[in-house]
């Protein structure tokens, strides 16, 4: 039986659905077979950001009302030897078509299927990201070193334990080194002890991150520091020990205020 990670941050911008792609497509290097679940109905994105929005017929909407075979939906990425597949949202409906006991049932299947699930959240705290965690089995919160975003995923740690899930592990999206040495930004550790969550990676800011979704070519299989950064993530996910990335080596020390002010 695999695994079912929901992959959310609260607000829109931040990363979710590229570290959704990336995540499940270092499993698959690693030998591991994944599905990435699109939840996000009527904004979908994965199928663009992978390259693979010509060959969609079906989607997650159309499972789930029974029109076709989960297996008909899946659209399989080439490039990763049958270890990778899209379940598409749908593009022209609406996320209140949904219920969190279809998506509770579907999960279960593709579990049975895969070895991990990755379920890309809609932006939001409402009935979108309440179905995506429905069939979750554990969160990952995506953030950036900024008030805002932090404020954001705080929330939705929150949420996520009133559900009773269990404690999410943070992602910390776009960190610039230089702005941390100057103590113009967050560091990953400052980010960490603010959530009180465990991290699980740091991807540090590049631009080959927006050159490579611009081509539909999924960044971790190139050889940039964000690419490693997405392999090490994969490589815990399956359990393994890998240290996080130095990215930076020393900061001043002025988001003491900040924290203090956030709680």
């Amino acid at each position: 039986m695999g695994e079912a990670i929901v992959i959310t941050s609260g607000k829109g911008g931040v990363g979710k659905t590229t570290a959704t792609l990336n995540i499940g497509a270092a499993l698959a290097l690693k030998g591991a077979h994944v599905v990435l679940v699109d939840t996000d109905i009527g904004l979908r994105n994965l199928d663009v950001v992978m390259g693979l929005e010509e060959k969609v017929t079906y989607d997650l909407i159309d499972v789930l009302e029974g029109k076709c075979r989960i297996r008909q939906a899946l659209v399989d990425d080439p490039r990763f030897f049958g270890r990778l597949h899209l379940l598409p949202a749908a593009q022209t409906r609406d996320k209140r078509e949904i219920e969190a006991e279809q998506m509770r049932s579907l999960a279960k299947e593709l579990k049975g299927m895969f070895d991990f699930v990755l379920i890309d959240c809609p932006a939001g705290i409402e009935t979108g990201f309440v179905n995506a965690v429905a069939g979750a089995d554990s969160a990952v919160v995506v953030t950036m070193p900024e008030v805002s975003s932090v404020r954001d995923a705080d929330k939705v740690i929150s949420i996520l334990k009133a559900l009773s899930m269990p404690k999410p592990k943070i992602i910390v999206n776009r960190l610039r080194t230089k702005m941390v040495r100057r103590g113009d930004m967050m560091d990953e550790n400052d980010m960490a002890e603010m959530l009180a969550c465990e991290l699980l990676g740091i991807i540090p800011d590049d631009e080959t991150v927006i050159r490579a979704g611009n081509l539909g070519e999924p960044v971790v299989r190139g050889t940039s520091p964000v690419s490693l950064a997405y392999r090490n993530i994969a490589e815990r996910l399956q359990g393994e020990n890998v240290p996080l990335q130095v990215l930076h080596r020393e900061k001043f020390s002025i988001f003491r205020k900040l924290k203090r002010k956030l709680g």
